[in-house]
């Protein structure tokens, strides 16, 4: 049996949209008839893993079948929150080796912060997701710019932490085994034209330096936030299955989908949204 594709969404600050990105990718591969396994590893919020109790229960009472992924059972995620980093750790090997048996895609979101189950994840990724908004803020966990000319200087926190993952990747399964880095300018606004290109030039510069390439993320649309609640993205809408009235703005959330999906090397995720829209 073929080794599945792990795929990590990370970054260490909050609010960068990780969860958001991590359904939309799973919907995304579900509907492509991949297996997918899911392990949240944000231990007391839990994002991703209620979305996807929200789609059973919304699915279940309106008569609908929507394809799902496996979750393995890690326990309470509170519980485990407040347990030792030994159990947190023995738990996750757990699941992730269950999680090998069934799935073509194992992805794990992780907390916005720097712990052991994140360090561990990041290690074992085939690909690392990392969402950013459109702001100098977010790009402070990547790389250092010099406070009066804004040039770079060097990579951040975050950065580092990858570099960590990829070292102990090459040392554990070989210097052939390499990650791949892709870094997501998400929640996309109405910003300052001086001010995006000052930013997006400071992420060539660095992505040249530290390895990772730049794809499109998604937008701050209306559409995500509001299909959330019932455990839905607009990979799942069809004639069926449509809580919300249907317009323009989710044709565009669409093509979102397809570009973010190409942008992974998911490619084959595609046909599926293209027969739908």
């Amino acid at each position: 049996m073929s080794q599945p594709l792990v795929v990590v969404v990370g970054n260490e600050k909050g609010g960068a949209g990780k969860s958001t990105l991590a359904i939309h990718i799973v919907t995304g591969l579900l509907h492509a008839g991949r297996r997918v396994a899911i392990i949240d590893l944000d231990l007391r919020q839990r994002s991703m893993a209620r979305f996807f109790a929200n789609r059973q229960t919304w699915a279940e009472a309106n008569g609908h079948v929507l394809p799902m992924p496996t979750e393995p059972d890690m326990g309470d995620g509170k519980a485990l929150a407040r347990a030792d980093e030994t159990e947190q750790l023995a738990r996750f090997e757990t699941a992730f080796a269950e999680a090998k048996q069934t799935a073509d895609v194992i992805l794990i979101d992780t907390p916005g912060g720097d712990t052991a189950l994140s360090r561990t994840a990041h290690a074992r990724a085939d690909q690392i997701i990392t969402p950013m908004n459109d702001s100098f803020v977010d790009f402070d966990l990547l790389g250092q710019v010099d406070p009066v000319t804004l040039e770079l200087q060097k990579p951040s926190i975050y950065s580092e932490s990858v570099w960590e993952a990829r070292k102990h990747r090459a040392i554990t399964q070989g210097r052939n085994a390499t990650i791949d880095w892709v870094v997501l300018t998400n929640r996309l606004a109405v910003a300052e034209a001086r001010n995006r290109r000052r930013l997006q030039e400071r992420m060539d510069k660095l992505a040249k330096r530290v390895g990772f390439r730049v794809g499109p993320g998604l937008r701050d649309r209306v559409i995500y936030r509001e299909l959330f609640p019932f455990g839905l993205t607009v990979a799942d809408l069809s004639n069926e299955v449509r809580p919300v009235a249907v317009s323009l703005a989710h044709v565009a959330a669409r093509q979102e989908l397809r570009n973010l999906m190409q942008a992974l090397g998911l490619d084959e995720a595609l046909t599926p949204l293209n027969a739908a829209a």
